[in-house]
């Protein structure tokens, strides 16, 4: 008879400097926040088995492994993107689940903000011109052309205007003034949403997210491990996994995000329902993504996300609190932020948000939240739900 699953929590969460930090490396901002995750979690650095990461190194995470002086026995590098943190979440419970780990890092860091400054050499985001991407290189299309395309879609087929696309922005910077270590918290309004300059057709700057230097992490461990940790646990209900296209010519539906995938996935396994959900940390690198991941994740019914974002609705105070920290479009982006999703996530459901911590009738603290990552141009997704323990 097979052993019983065991039940995985989140035990430690951290951020390392973020924002604007001109001085350190991608490694020592990886260093940085797992030490400050460990120490979150109360737990020894000897009880961590398992490391993911991504987007840094040509071994990585064996490169992260030896600048953090450990050996895991248990490792992933899948990277697909902004939902890349999301997609290892379900792969590190599922590892642990099984036994094959106990206590697994999540850890990331970046200064794409510095490196650009510096006009220090970077990743190349032409994506190359063999495999399937050579039949549109030629027409120079950008990410951030695909993702306008995308909403030009929505736009043209269930009559989304600007003005809704800019409430997204509006209220992510609102939520951002009420944190602390966000990029920009100076409140917007819609018209200079719409008035700034113009990026790629729909979307002028204040559309798209902003670039920062940061890192963080997140250790996942078995529940028996929980006893010995400093704060409240959050535990992984649920979690789904989906990939959608390379060749936006490949992609079926402009309007609809594999986000509709992996959030049936995750719902299904968590046994809830978008209407249980008291928080929601969406990947944010454009207004459009907010919009149609909440549509996909069944928060709304399809074409109605532009209503559905109206009237403060994604605010700290409001119907469904989305990106509480101000997400991509002011507090931070330093190129894969699926991971801040997930620190954010677990942050407000143990009650340590500060200013900006959601409460709901009665001030009572959130209990289930979902963070649902993209990547790429809508090429892939993970969705995870969080409950407090």
């Amino acid at each position: 008879m097979a052993a019983a699953a065991r039940k995985v929590a989140v035990v430690g969460v951290a951020l390392s400097d973020c924002g604007r930090v001109d001085e350190a490396t991608p490694y020592a901002l990886h260093a940085q926040a797992a030490r400050r995750a460990l120490a979150d979690s109360g737990l020894d650095r000897s009880v961590v088995d398992g490391l993911a990461s991504a987007g840094l190194g040509i071994l990585a995470p064996v490169e992260v492994a030896e600048y953090l002086g450990l050996r895991p026995t248990w490792v992933d590098s899948t990277a697909v993107g902004g939902s890349t943190w999301e997609v290892m979440t379900a792969h590190a419970a599922d590892a642990i689940a099984a036994g094959h780990a106990n206590a697994v890092l999540l850890v990331y860091g970046s200064t794409a903000r510095a490196d650009l400054k510096a006009k220090r050499r970077t990743a190349n985001l032409s994506f190359g011109s063999r495999g399937p991407l050579q039949f549109e290189v030629p027409y120079g299309h950008t990410l951030i052309s695909k993702y306008a395309m995308a909403a030009r879609r929505h736009m043209h087929q269930y009559g989304t205007t600007l003005e809704q696309l800019a409430e997204v922005a509006v209220q992510a910077r609102a939520n951002a003034a009420r944190n602390p270590d966000a990029m920009y918290r100076t409140p917007i309004t819609v018209d200079e949403v719409l008035s700034g300059p113009m990026i790629a057709d729909p979307f002028t700057k204040l559309h798209c997210c902003i670039r920062s230097d940061g890192g963080g992490a997140v250790l996942l461990a078995a529940g028996e491990y929980v006893p010995d940790t400093a704060k409240t646990p959050v535990w992984i209900r649920g979690s789904g996994t989906a990939i959608s296209h390379t060749t936006m010519s490949e992609w079926e539906d402009f309007t609809v995000s594999p986000a509709a995938v992996s959030g049936r996935i995750a719902f299904e396994q968590a046994r809830v329902t978008p209407a249980d959900i008291d928080l929601a940390e969406i990947y944010d690198a454009f207004t459009y993504m907010t919009l149609v991941t909440l549509e996909d994740l069944g928060f709304c019914a399809k074409g109605e996300g532009g209503a559905f974002v109206e009237k403060g609705r994604l605010t700290i105070d409001g119907d469904l609190p989305v990106n509480t920290d101000g997400g991509g479009l002011s507090a931070c982006h330093p190129g894969m932020r699926g991971l801040f999703l997930l620190v954010e996530a677990v942050r407000q459901l143990r009650g340590e948000a500060g200013d900006r911590q959601v409460r709901k009738s009665g001030g009572r603290l959130p209990r289930l939240a979902v963070a649902s990552g993209t990547g790429g141009w809508f090429c892939s997704s993970g969705t995870v739900i969080l409950e407090r323990g």
